[in-house]
């Protein structure tokens, strides 16, 4: 052992309180040594630990028939598709390493949420990604939205599985913060799930992989704390990711793990090797007696607590059974990867890590994880005082502009609204085999299942506005839309992924907030039957200059797409096609785009929005849809009415023609109409001779007949004025993006 043990002051720059550190020394029944002292800093870090968090998340919806594990359980959720086949799926953040060096800080969570797939057997198919930055005027946002954006697409292009999907949004919030949220999904045969597990006394370890060197080192305390000045000097922190070794780690271990010899695997993210030995020995009730001079290192002279905490890209720890060990080496040698066995399985249930011939740190594993001995807070919270400010906002004291067809072009050009072509032209959405159908516009991504008829249909969602306004019904809604995306595409919403993205949890405010969130998407779940799978809470992610961010639980949303019949489009299709609106139209314009950009007016409610009504809206819609009664769906959202009419015109071209109805125009604003982001809206095109038959089917369901689409290289016609062309409005939508980061 060490001779010269840390004190209370060494854990507290390490990040151990001292209430945690008297903790530590009752477990282990003595004072620890500084490796040991390091071990328990990152284990218990909010990073790997949720410990102001795991209380609530406790609360949210966990259990179908579909759920083949629950949250927590392994690496990613996993939900039976039919077919003897799975898809596991799962969203994490990587805000903290994006704002420091955001090329390698994208790249590696794109690198990072892959591997938790492959790692349970998944071959990933289809990725997504939710980023949210500062103020666009900004050269420090510009940085960091190149960088974010081309690491995104140079590692998934590389490593070979499309991007099909996303959002990004802009927030003077998110200037010193921002948020960039990786999404993956894969499949597995249900007879070759593997699990991050570890058991049978003498079993051999393995890590494969890359090298281990002195990158990452401390990155989960880094991902637990404020950003500050000093965070630049933090760059260890930020991991550096190489694809192409991924890729080979990708087809080894699915080749390994179809060799039916593995007892268990895990991914080496947050705390590298220690993470993976404590988590997979806790799961299994064993120990591992693991040799650091046998680990493949980068670095010569890397000290324990530097190999112990490296979070070194492209790492898996695998346990084998015993008498395997040359099949395993024969297929890494194949791939041209590191492969070492490190250790053994014990029955100790402890961790002995050993290094230059000593015993360098003896922790029992189940006090290191989640679940285990872990600490539990429940943090208080307090309402802030602004939320009930935000609910006395009074739309009339909002001025009607007199042209609103000014407020339309304004809307096109904004950040939040405007073409995203600039981003998402820079992924592969075709790389590999399994995608035939993701690139058809849609308000969900929509991804083959190669070998059936099946389809996942996946959405990624959240509007921080709203749950900033009211953070229980801003979730919801968060999930509702999620949820109103895949059935706009003709699927079936399964089950969620969550990356919940927060302040410092010890902000009684920001707490509420999150506590009133898990409310939100508890009550939503429940109401669509889509379990919580699993995902990440990111907190810490506020500064001294900006304060929190807005509260960001960004919702991963998997359904289910049976046969290509009842896929659906979101733009409009043939000229003289009946435009209509279903479901019902308020008099709200609170916290849109149109309120926070055009009016300038930042305190309002979340938009009006029920639960029982959305449900309604998707009922209908799916019905509408599989009775071929619609040629178009697309959800009202960002910009409101008008947003959705251009979108679905511009991708084909058309113009249209359509009035506010007149039995709205005695209580609903024009304003709000066009411009309003009230929910449980979506729009639909009806071939002229469908009409009847449209109109019959919603005879107990609120629908608004709009008016038709018109010629291409047309007019966007309201209420009887030109407002623009489709070219005009073609040339401000497209135009925002590509001038600002020209």
């Amino acid at each position: 052992m060490e001779q010269q043990l840390p004190t209370v002051e060494t854990a507290q720059k390490l990040g151990v309180t001292p209430e945690e550190y008297d903790k530590i020394i009752e477990i282990l029944g003595r004072k620890p040594n500084f490796t040991e002292l390091s071990i328990f800093s990152v284990m218990w870090s909010e990073h790997c630990s949720y410990k102001n968090s795991i209380i609530w998340l406790k609360t949210l919806p966990k259990k179908s028939e579909r759920m083949l594990v629950e949250a927590g359980e392994e690496n990613a959720g996993l939900v039976d598709i039919g077919n003897g086949l799975a898809c596991s799926f799962k969203i994490e953040s990587h805000n903290h390493p994006s704002a420091i060096e955001p090329y390698q800080g994208a790249a590696t969570g794109v690198g990072g949420i892959n591997r938790d797939i492959f790692t349970m057997g998944a071959r990933p198919i289809a990725q997504l990604n939710s980023l949210r930055f500062g103020n666009l005027d900004s050269e420090r946002t510009k940085w960091i939205l190149r960088g974010v954006v081309k690491g995104i697409g140079d590692y998934g292009n590389a490593f070979g599985v499309p991007t099909v999907g996303g959002e990004v949004y802009f927030d003077p919030c998110y200037q010193t913060n921002p948020l960039v949220n990786a999404f993956s999904a894969g499949i597995v045969e249900t007879d070759k799930i593997a699990s991050a597990t570890s058991y049978g006394v003498g079993n051999p370890v393995f890590i494969v992989g890359s090298a281990t060197g002195k990158d990452g080192i401390h990155g989960a305390t880094f991902a637990s704390e404020d950003i500050s000045e000093a965070s630049s000097d933090k760059l260890p922190a930020v991991q550096v990711g190489d694809p192409f070794q991924e890729k080979l780690l990708l087809e080894a271990t699915l080749e390994l793990i179809a060799s039916g010899n593995v007892i268990g695997i895990q991914d080496m993210g947050a705390a590298g090797i220690t993470c993976s030995t404590s988590e997979m020995s806790a799961k299994g009730k064993h120990g591992m007696e693991i040799d650091l001079d046998k680990v493949p290192c980068r670095q010569a002279g890397m000290q324990s607590f530097e190999i112990l905490l490296s979070e070194s890209q492209e790492r898996m720890l695998v346990v084998v059974k015993k008498g395997t060990e040359a099949e395993v080496q024969a297929i890494f040698d194949k791939w041209d990867l590191n492969c070492a066995q490190i250790g053994t399985v014990t029955d100790t249930q402890r961790l002995h890590f050993y290094h230059g011939g000593e015993l360098v740190a003896d922790v029992p594993a189940h006090d290191l994880v989640l679940g285990g001995g872990a600490p539990v807070y429940e943090r208080e919270y307090e309402e802030p005082a602004y939320y009930k400010a935000y609910q006395k906002f009074d739309i009339t004291n909002i001025a009607m502009p007199s042209d609103l067809s000014e407020v339309a072009r304004f809307l096109l050009t904004q950040p939040n609204i405007a073409s995203r072509r600039w981003i998402y032209e820079q992924y592969d959405s075709m790389v590999g085999t399994a995608n035939t159908s993701t690139n058809a516009p849609s308000d969900a991504a929509v991804v083959h299942v190669r070998g059936t008829e099946n389809h996942l249909v996946l959405s990624v969602d959240c509007n921080g506005r709203y749950v900033h306004a009211d953070p229980e019904q801003g979730c919801a809604i968060a999930v509702a839309e999620a949820a109103r995306n895949i059935v706009c595409s003709g699927g079936e919403p399964v089950a969620i992924t969550n990356c919940l993205n927060f302040g410092n949890p010890y902000n009684k405010h920001v707490y509420w907030q999150f506590v009133s969130a898990i409310k939100g998407m508890k009550k939503a779940c429940e109401k669509f039957e889509t379990p919580v799978t699993g995902g990440n809470v990111s907190f810490y992610n506020q500064s001294s200059d900006d304060g929190p961010v807005f509260p960001t639980p960004t919702i991963g949303m998997l359904g289910l797409l049976e046969g290509i019949e009842n896929r659906m489009r979101l733009d409009f299709q043939s000229e003289g096609d009946a435009i209509y609106l279903l479901g019902e139209v308020k008099n709200d314009i609170s916290s849109s785009e149109y309120l926070y950009a055009f009016h300038e007016e930042k305190a309002s409610p979340a938009p009006y929005f029920d639960l029982d009504a959305e449900a309604a809206l998707h009922k209908a819609t799916k019905m509408l849809i599989r009775g071929g009664l619609i040629r178009s769906a697309h959800d009202l959202s960002d910009g409101g009415l008008f947003v959705a009419l251009a979108e679905s015109a511009l991708v084909q071209n058309f113009g249209f023609e359509v009035s506010q109805p007149q039995e709205l125009k005695a209580k609903v604003r024009a304003d709000a109409f066009w411009f309003g982001e009230s929910q449980s809206r979506i729009l639909v095109s009806v071939a002229a001779d469908k009409k009847s038959d449209f109109e019959a089917a919603l005879k107990d369901f609120p629908y608004y007949y709009l008016g038709v689409v018109s010629e291409a290289d047309g007019y966007m016609n309201i209420d009887g004025e030109d407002w623009l062309s489709t070219s005009k409005a073609s040339e401000l939508y497209e135009s925002t993006l590509p001038e600002a980061l020209a």
